[in-house]
């Protein structure tokens, strides 16, 4: 019979409050590209572990909410990094543990799997990450040789050739459990902060004979993140990644250092996308569409051959048909813009159904909102609506119906009818004049 096979843990550190974030919002819950930090490191390790635990504080119900459905421990106090590990030992199981930070969103799949195999191959009691950042001055520098670990230590105390060591501690460590255990019991808090921290863990592992492995993998992925800055920065790092997956899976972008997606951003190919667009969440994208400059969209799907923009809004519940168009300074929400509809110039379209090649003029707006409700306007196939149209809701317009311009619509029209909604224009010759020497006599 064959043996089982060997299970691993992930315990995730998320703590921290993140007081260089300045923030009511926990540090593991700061958005990248959309996605909350620990959710990027969750998904990392859902890849590779078969066990994932988030060490959170006492009321980080947000925190909690965005590790589900995962397990969940909490670190009453807060007494450095090997205590909140220790906080999750009764849910180490046997097998392997690794200890990570939600801080440390970036690192992949693959760097991950690289650690987990290394820590299983049988020559070495503990494996670490580590990286060489372009400025090592806050990090603690991986002291050793032939990719063997004999210490960490600590900038400030780096002396003669260590201080030309490039190799640093991202802080990651995996060993077997039972290990993991004993060492995460012995760390002392002998020091300035009264802490307990997990980097000791390399030194119990080295006093008890134990060899430890350095993994390298690029800073890219295990820079960690303390403050708005470095958030700025891994926000750098993960839009460069989704770009140029994009564009690798056949999406033109003009210039793509000023186009922004979201970590669920769905392009097909062939897609085209303008200078400064941006893709909030839940926004797919049909081959053929074109994006054009200073767009912004969120929630929406954008069918094949579709125009949007320039300087288009598509909100949350919008659905754009094949080879529709919408234009310059036309927002839509919770609208279907049926295939071949226009809606080429500055218009507000909410809550809306538009049939098949309909055609809404310029200044058209759907009056979804009576200050209490929302009622929606359903707009039939073959449709012209004339300029500067005011269609208040709820109101409907049958196939081929035709709304003349300026017109205020308020009730429904039928298929091929024409709606006149307008005042009846009036002219009084001369009334004008009269009425500037009356305002000019009254000023002097």
């Amino acid at each position: 019979m064959s043996a089982s096979p060997r299970r691993a843990t992930a315990i995730l550190l998320a703590a921290g409050m993140g007081s260089r974030m300045h923030s009511a919002l926990p540090k593991a819950a700061h958005p990248i590209a959309g996605l909350p930090m620990l959710c990027h490191l969750i998904r990392a390790c859902e890849a590779v572990f078969d066990r994932i635990v988030v060490v959170v504080g006492p009321g980080m119900d947000r925190v909690t909410s965005l590790a589900a459905p995962h397990s969940v421990v909490v670190q009453h106090e807060r007494l450095g990094t090997a205590h909140a590990a220790l906080q999750a030992e009764a849910l180490f199981g046997a097998g392997d543990v690794a200890v990570l930070y939600a801080d440390n969103p970036l690192i992949s799949a693959a760097t991950l799997r690289r650690l987990l195999a290394r820590g299983r191959a049988g020559d070495a009691g503990l494996a670490l990450l580590a990286m060489r950042p372009p400025d090592a001055l806050k990090y603690g520098r991986v002291i050793g040789a032939g990719g063997f670990v004999e210490r960490i230590v600590e900038f400030a105390d780096l002396a003669g050739a260590e201080r030309d060591e490039g190799l640093c501690n991202a802080g990651v460590l995996c060993a077997d459990a039972d290990r993991m255990r004993q060492w995460l019991r012995a760390v002392g808090n002998e020091n300035a902060g009264r802490e307990f921290y997990l980097t000791d863990v390399v030194a119990l592992a080295r006093a008890d004979g134990m060899r430890v492995a350095a993994v390298e993998a690029p800073y890219a992925e295990l820079r960690g993140i303390n403050s708005r800055a470095e958030l700025a920065e891994a926000e750098a790092v993960v839009q460069a990644r989704l770009r140029l997956a994009a564009m690798d899976g056949g999406v033109s972008m003009t210039a793509p250092d000023t186009v922004f997606l979201s970590h669920d951003t769905t392009l097909a190919a062939d897609v085209t996308i303008g200078p400064n667009v941006v893709f909030g969440l839940g926004v797919s994208v049909a081959a053929g569409a074109e994006i054009r400059a200073f767009s912004h969209l969120d929630g929406c799907e954008i069918g094949p051959g579709a125009v949007i923009g320039p300087f288009a809004r598509l909100r949350p519940g919008t659905q754009v048909g094949a080879r529709a168009h919408v234009g310059n300074f036309v927002e839509l929400k919770a609208t279907r813009l049926g295939e071949g509809a226009k809606a080429n110039h500055l218009s507000y379209l909410g809550d809306a159904d538009i049939g098949a090649g309909s055609n809404i003029g310029a200044g058209t707006i759907t009056c979804n909102y009576d200050g209490f409700a929302k009622h929606r306007t359903t707009i039939g196939a073959g449709v012209f609506v004339g300029s500067d149209a005011v269609l208040v809701a709820p109101v409907s317009l049958g196939d081929g119906a035709f709304v003349t311009a300026g017109s205020v619509i308020t009730e429904d029209v039928a298929a091929d009818a024409m709606a006149f909604g307008r005042a009846r224009q009036v002219a009084r010759p001369g009334r004008g004049a009269a009425f500037r020497a009356a305002h000019k006599a009254e000023k002097s």
